[in-house]
């Protein structure tokens, strides 16, 4: 036996509110009856906006230039290169550096979940965890990027890499 069902306004799905507007509600509503701790908010706060900066990132790549041993060790186990450094925690569990040469260009993107090394990179740009962006810069990283004002040479290779999936977090 086949039904057919007539799609209508009637019948749909009502639309659902942005995450971030359900994220509040649900935070105040968890905050209402006294389940948040004091400081809670404040600390997560801090640790997104100072402690998990892209100016890690930067400390590493610049000794990477400078250490020819600790190059080796981030681009062999970037986990305990960064270790070093004390840079784990969230999104930061396994580490993997590739590098740029004068005829290679790397894009890192997860295709599964838009994960990054937040610990050393920051957290991702709004645009970085959108579906559209993701897909596009596996299948087109040349003209993703070309878009975002980065001109490769046509003579460069670019690789789009994503994390192998018992990577992705």
């Amino acid at each position: 036996m086949s039904v057919t069902v007539d799609h209508t306004t009637e019948n749909a799905a009502p639309a659902q509110a942005p995450v971030s507007d359900r994220a509040w509600a649900l935070f105040r509503a968890l905050d209402g009856k006294g389940l948040v701790p004091a400081g809670y908010v404040e600390g997560w706060k801090k640790t997104f906006e100072e402690d998990f900066s892209p100016k890690r990132g930067a400390e590493l790549v610049a000794r990477a230039w400078t250490d020819p041993e600790f190059r080796q060790l981030l681009l062999t186990d970037g986990t305990a290169a960064v270790a070093q450094y004390g840079y784990l925690g969230p999104q930061g569990e396994y580490i993997v550096a590739v590098e740029d040469t004068p005829t290679l260009k790397n894009v890192i993107v997860c295709s599964l979940c838009s994960c990054t090394a937040w610990p050393i990179l920051g957290l991702p740009p709004t645009w970085y965890k959108s579906f559209e962006y993701r897909a596009r810069v596996v299948r087109e990283p040349r003209k993703v990027l070309s878009e975002m004002g980065t001109e490769i040479a046509s003579d460069t290779e670019v690789a789009s890499t994503t994390p192998p999936p018992k990577l992705a977090t």
